[in-house]
């Protein structure tokens, strides 16, 4: 169950933002036209922008509540993120690449898991490989990756596949169905009408800093 209500006032030009959902979908949309809000909202969630007022809890562990002064860090709060870019070091391996946020999140390594992980994304043949050598698509499986090494209880998808051509899009949107199916929620940002019907259960609309269901 994801629970929260958070709002920002204006700060630095930025218009306020606010959003009021709970639901416990697995795959939830955030929608809306370039600008909106989306991307200030997932960073809330996140912990990598401070909302004024509000609450988060995700699965009932409470991360953000304004009145009880809890706002627990980026690095507590067990959320992946994958953003629109990858953000892939292009001077370390696939390999390496997974195990970055694993090793930022203090986690020790779980072969087990690790090996789930690259067996369901289907990586195992390009750990030896530079980022530079991959497509788009195969980068971001392995951006994928690494969000899920760091055993997220949420993950946060920020327009994964908008640089994507038809074809990568098509390669990437089982892999995210196989995810929900195995119980990994995700919050997924786009603005492209046809993903959002293939992939999501539920539909919050962002327009101008607010969100509506």
């Amino acid at each position: 169950m994801l629970s929260l209500t958070l709002e920002r006032d204006s700060h630095e030009g930025l218009f306020p933002i606010r959003i009021d959902l709970k639901t416990d979908a697995q795959i939830i949309a955030l929608s809306g036209p370039s600008g909106a809000g989306k991307t200030s909202i997932l960073k809330m969630i996140a912990g990598l922008l401070t909302p004024d007022r509000g609450h988060l809890s995700v699965a009932g562990t409470v991360l953000f509540d304004s009145e009880k002064r809890i706002s627990l860090p980026a690095w507590q709060r067990r959320i992946g993120f994958v953003f629109q870019d990858n953000r892939l070091f292009p001077h370390l391996s696939v390999k390496n690449n997974l195990a970055y946020g694993r090793f930022m999140n203090g986690l020790g390594r779980d072969p087990f898991h690790e090996a789930h992980v690259i067996t369901m994304l289907d990586i195992e043949k390009l750990l030896a490989r530079d980022i530079g050598e991959l497509s788009g698509g195969e980068q971001q499986r392995v951006a994928i990756g690494r969000a899920l090494l760091t055993k997220p209880q949420l993950l946060l998808l920020d327009e994964p596949m908008s640089s994507l051509d038809a074809n990568r899009k098509r390669e990437i949107q089982p892999y995210l169905l196989r995810l929900a199916a195995e119980g990994v929620p995700m919050i997924y940002v786009s603005h492209n009408a046809d993903e959002i019907a293939e992939l999501a259960g539920f539909v919050v609309s962002v327009e101008h800093g607010i969100a509506r269901t």
